[in-house]
């Protein structure tokens, strides 16, 4: 069953008097991508914390992060964040020239916006501590791992549901075709009669323009292929593996059939389905870029 690219895990545990905690979460995003904050005396687990989301994620931006609180394993710090530092001076001096405003921009006033530097606990490098966030880590990827698989079985659910709406739309729509061809070419002899008075100097070549006109508006080969498209799609939603961008892509060649079966059958009838069956569309979408 397919899973969701959003989750969350939270594992804490105790050091000395303080606490430790590893927060894990993860968002919509086109590839994997993993930004990993840890403590310069715990670089060493960055690798193994990559690998492991690799393990268990194809898809999406995972952020996992490292806090400390209190405690005498750790000391206190200041962390400095110079780009942000350098965003705002340039901010400024935009902000100053677009005013023509006076003044300087100092340390002083640089200095003032709080989360340009922060201070907060570091620990000692100690081998106990470091193994300490291994495990809390790891556990925290294996409840994001549970939480996107929950949260896929429901997205996979919500997605079928509205592929079963689709199909009895699409059912509509053929039972309602084969009438179609049949009702234009009546119409538009009738049209065409009026105009001659009833006076028809060619009644078989008359036939077969009007037989072409209304081939014109058959859908059959167009919901054959969404027929095609919708079964693929089901059977893929099934999948263990990443299908995320395939549902994407056949939601797209669905989306065109039912585009062409509007455009084609000129009927109001098939033309409220059709509307229907592309709402429904842009619904499973829209479930869809949450998919891995």
């Amino acid at each position: 069953m397919i899973k969701s690219m959003t989750g969350f895990g939270r594992r804490q545990g105790t050091w000395l008097d303080g606490t430790v905690t590893v927060e894990v979460r993860s968002v919509n995003h086109r590839f994997l991508e993993s930004a990993i904050r840890l403590p310069k005396s715990m670089g060493s687990l960055e690798e193994s914390f990559k690998k492991a989301i690799q393990e268990r994620c194809t898809r999406g931006r995972v952020d996992l992060v490292v806090l400390f609180q209190g405690g005498r394993g750790g000391v206190r710090a200041l962390q400095l964040d110079a780009g942000l530092a350098k965003q705002y001076h340039q901010a400024l001096r935009t902000l100053q020239r677009t005013l023509k405003l006076g003044g300087s921009i100092d340390i002083g006033l640089v200095a003032g916006f709080r989360d340009i530097i922060a201070l907060s606990d570091q620990p000692v490098d100690d081998p106990k501590l470091t193994k300490l966030v291994e495990r809390l880590g790891l556990q925290a990827l294996h409840d994001l791992a549970k939480m996107r698989k929950k949260e896929g079985t429901l997205l996979a659910h919500d997605i079928l549901s509205r592929i079963n709406t689709l199909k009895e739309l699409k059912g509509q729509v053929a039972g309602r075709a084969p009438a179609v061809g049949q009702e234009t070419f009546d119409r538009m002899k009738a049209r065409v009669e009026k105009l001659l008075g009833g006076e028809i100097p060619d009644l078989p070549r008359l036939h077969q323009e009007l037989g072409l006109y209304a081939d014109r508006c058959d859908i059959t080969e167009e919901l054959v292929r969404l027929d095609a498209h919708v079964v693929q799609f089901q059977h893929t939603v099934h999948s263990v593996e990443s299908v995320g961008k395939t549902l994407d892509f056949l939601l797209q060649e669905m989306g065109r059939e039912v585009n062409t079966i509007g455009s084609k059958a000129n009927d109001a009838t098939i033309t409220a389905a059709v509307v229907q069956m592309k709402t429904e569309l842009e619904r499973i979408r829209e479930q869809v870029q949450n998919v891995e």
